[in-house]
């Protein structure tokens, strides 16, 4: 929105190549501001809603390796180019290959548009343009050093002068300094970040500066998980900020004096938060048995949830009639004592005489956090007579830098322990049939799928998704260089680790019928890894199948493809059921 609420900045391609537009709220009016050659990003309004800063990409045109073809002979023609790299990183999932070149901040005019002005140069890239309370000033961040590429977690805040483009630097330490977000008044920026310790993911904290630079101080840490979101109270009294805590997704409220205020309660899921300046506040809420739908709520009511109004419920026409299941908070042991937080989804007309098959889901990231929010695979598998559990072993983040770190340079390692033991409580329960247990993931919960079939013959099938399955080919090949931090030594120095830690040393113990699925334009995890794992599966004639998604990258874009994902786990978990007990074994 404009800073007026008249307008609204957004992107669109409808005329075939993505450009900026704004919509008039008052007549539906759309304005076209750009024709730029490349998509803009990161669009922010003035203060004064006369101009809007985005970012873009600059071809780097410089030649690498300049060869020339002899004249083509007459009637033919000549093949497709080469493509000549030279970057440390060159494609990227999701996108393919990427250009090269470096992404720059512009500025254009919010009302007639126009050749956008070119605001920052130089062979760096640049990211969150933030207007200073005058609109003279763009706050950004970038790594605008040499060997930028080289460069792990280590990007500062800088001033531009939008007049001049002089850029001044406000940070300079070891670490990635991000968010610039100004006060009211322009005094203050808050901003995100954190002294890089060399961990293999580290809890960005929340940072107070002046306009200037100055009077710098840590303002909040040690949260669960980094804060995103960042909003200014119309005031300037403090920061309103989203994170991720035991599952839920809270709001809260840091003070400019005080100790830290949590605005939400509840077990809940809150996304797209937008706050007035009236203190009104507008957010996607979800639950395990309510998919996404628009709330508002006032700050002074926010941690009481009857103050909540919904808005729009997209989904309640569709769940009509339809039996949901809630989830069961758990907290259990695991191996060493650590406790650990997971939940229960019970089957559909739930009856405690009868035993149920239970599928274990395993999140990717692996520093990321299973929320509380609707699933409808979770849902879909309950409707089906499944029990499912899933769990946030250590690694996730949402509990702290301690628990993250509970992975640091053994991965996998004790979340293998939580998991077990989160199957292991569920069992204690005395409704779930030992005999069918079942297991599942994707990207880092594919990579413990393949770890846990090569560790334990306890479970009836498994399916590994988009798995990492040898570190040492994977570091190489997959889309970011950050993976060569995974452990203490590059694989060319000491494979010892990358070797011990990669599910493909464990294939001869599996016994797990188990299905590989990817897909075949993965960048992350690239196919490579699967076919491994596949191959070898088959190679040692054990029960597997190999499902490729033609045309996915690492997440299924197509709702066709999520739902076939649906659809192959359920027969191959329906096809592997088993009628009578077997012998289970807790780990090798």
């Amino acid at each position: 929105w404009s800073p007026d609420g008249t307008r609204i900045a957004f992107l669109s391609d409808r005329d075939g190549t993505t450009q900026l537009q704004v919509i008039y709220a008052d007549t539906g009016e759309i304005a076209q501001l750009t024709h730029v050659p490349r998509a803009p990003a990161g669009l922010r309004w003035s203060p004064d809603g006369r101009r809007i800063a985005f970012t873009s990409t600059i071809p780097d045109e410089d030649p690498i390796l300049k060869v020339e073809l002899p004249k083509r002979p007459r009637g033919a023609e000549w093949a497709k180019g080469a493509t000549i790299v030279d970057r440390l990183s060159w494609q990227r999932d999701g996108v393919g290959p990427v250009e090269k070149g470096f992404t720059h901040v512009f500025v254009v005019d919010a009302t007639v548009g126009g050749t956008p002005r070119q605001v920052t140069t130089g062979k760096y890239n640049h990211a969150d343009p933030e207007w200073s309370a005058d609109g003279k000033t763009l706050y950004i961040s970038g790594t605008r050093k040499p060997d930028a590429e080289y460069l792990r977690n280590d990007s500062e805040i800088y001033a531009v002068d939008v007049a001049g483009g002089s850029i001044k630097a406000l940070t300079e330490r070891k670490g990635p300094d991000a968010n610039p977000t100004v006060s009211p008044d322009g005094r203050w920026i808050a901003y995100t970040g954190y002294d890089d310790k060399n961990e293999t993911s580290t809890l960005s904290n929340l940072y107070l500066m002046d306009r200037d630079g100055g009077a710098k101080r840590l303002w909040q840490s040690r949260l669960t998980e980094s804060p995103a979101n960042l909003a200014w109270a119309h005031d300037g009294s403090g920061v309103y900020f989203t994170a991720g805590t035991k599952g839920s997704t809270s709001l809260y409220f840091a003070p400019l004096q005080g100790e830290l205020r949590t605005l939400t309660e509840g077990v809940q899921e809150l996304s797209g938060v937008s706050i007035s300046d009236t203190g009104q506040v507008a957010a996607i809420r979800s639950t395990p048995t309510r998919p996404g739908y628009l709330v508002t709520f006032p700050l002074a009511a926010a941690p009481n949830a009857a103050s909540w109004k919904p808005l729009v419920d997209v989904n309640e026409d569709v769940l009509t009639g339809v039996t949901l299941s809630d989830a069961e908070e758990l907290w259990y042991p695991s191996k060493d004592g650590l406790k650990v937080q997971g939940w229960l989804i019970k089957p559909a007309n739930f009856q405690p005489s009868r035993k149920y098959p239970l599928v274990l889901f395993i999140h990717g990231g692996p520093w990321s956090m299973y929320n509380v929010g609707f699933s409808w695979s979770f849902q879909n598998f309950a409707a089906n007579g499944y029990a499912v559990l899933f769990v946030n072993p250590r690694g996730s983040t949402g509990y702290g830098q301690d628990f993250v770190n509970g992975i640091q340079f053994s991965y996998p390692g004790k979340d293998f322990d939580d998991l077990m033991a989160g199957v292991d409580t569920v069992l204690a329960k005395g409704f779930i049939d030992p005999n069918n247990l079942f297991v599942c993931g994707g990207s880092g919960g594919g990579l413990l799928t393949a770890w846990i079939v090569g560790h334990t013959n306890r479970f009836a099938a498994a399916v590994a998704m988009r798995p990492v399955i040898d570190w040492v080919s994977f570091v190489g090949v997959t889309d970011g260089a950050s993976w060569y931090r995974q452990f203490e030594k590059y694989p060319w120095e000491d494979p010892s680790d990358h070797v011990a830690r990669s599910p493909l040393t464990y294939i001869a113990s599996v016994t797990t019928p188990t299905m590989v699925m990817t897909g075949e334009a993965d960048l992350r995890t690239p196919i490579g890894q699967s076919e491994e794992f596949y191959r070898a599966l088959k190679l040692l004639k054990k029960d597997t199948l190999l499902v490729r998604m033609p045309d996915e990258f690492h997440g299924w874009r197509r709702p066709s493809h999520q739902l076939l994902q649906q659809l192959y786990l359920m027969a191959w978990f329906d096809k592997h059921k088993r009628s009578a007990p077997s012998t289970t074994t807790e780990s090798r």
